[in-house]
């Protein structure tokens, strides 16, 4: 039988909170609160839900510095809140972690459909092909990833991105495939979301745009990982 899944809600007006409350606990889901960014720290860590759902304009600390500070510890699911429908503050959000955002007001039947996405990206562990490129290693049965040896620190979305190129090392992976692969069939997002993940995903690695050593965008269609030279 699987667990019920855990949300926890992170915004200062109580009003929301209770609302997205509610709808969640109709569909089975286990809800928790808080109202300011240090509660919503101290709740991630102690109460490991899988998605926060987490306002941008919190007092005393924001939902970008939440965000951050919460990807050093957890790779739960972040979808982001905010009133600014300006593209650069959307980005920003998914720059430092989140994994989706949803610009108020909102639906609160999208918002679940939204958690209901990140929670249906496949976690399956699919063999990585041995044609991986030197210095990679992944694991796929325990969502490990290392460079030169070194262990490296992805969220769930830049693993599941990861992973999803990882299939076929060589083989061009279309930005629509790798939306489908790493949030699910049924969400529906402009591509440009993949291409902020995937600098993310690089930057972790260490890997150079320019002169990839892992992952290769192929112009006007997506990106690949890197094979191993012969």
């Amino acid at each position: 039988m699987e667990s019920t899944r855990r949300v926890l809600i992170v915004d200062d007006e109580a009003p929301i909170r209770h609302l997205v409350r509610g709808y969640l606990e109709a569909e089975g889901f286990e809800v928790a609160e808080a109202e300011d960014g240090p509660t919503a720290i101290t709740a991630t860590r102690e109460g490991r839900p899988d998605v926060v759902v987490l306002d941008l304009m919190l007092p005393g600390i924001d939902g970008l510095e939440v965000c951050r500070q919460i990807r050093t510890f957890s790779d739960a699911y972040v979808l982001m809140l905010t009133a600014r429908s300006e593209e650069i503050d959307r980005i920003v959000g998914l720059t430092v972690g989140a994994d989706d955002y949803l610009v108020k007001p909102f639906s609160p039947r999208e918002l679940v459909a939204r958690v209901r996405a990140l929670l249906r990206r496949s976690r399956a562990g699919v063999p990585a092909s041995s044609g991986l490129p030197a210095g990679l290693e992944i694991d796929l049965a325990r969502r490990n990833v290392r460079v030169d040896g070194r262990a490296v620190d992805l969220t769930a979305l830049e693993f599941d991105l990861l992973a999803a190129m990882a299939r076929e090392p060589g083989t061009v992976v279309r930005r629509s495939t790798l939306l489908d692969r790493a949030w699910g069939p049924a969400f529906v997002a402009d591509e440009h979301l993949v291409d902020v993940h995937i600098a993310n995903l690089r930057r972790r690695l260490g890997d150079d745009a320019e002169h990839p050593r892992f992952v290769e965008t192929v112009r006007s269609v997506g990106y690949r990982l890197c094979e191993r030279a012969e």
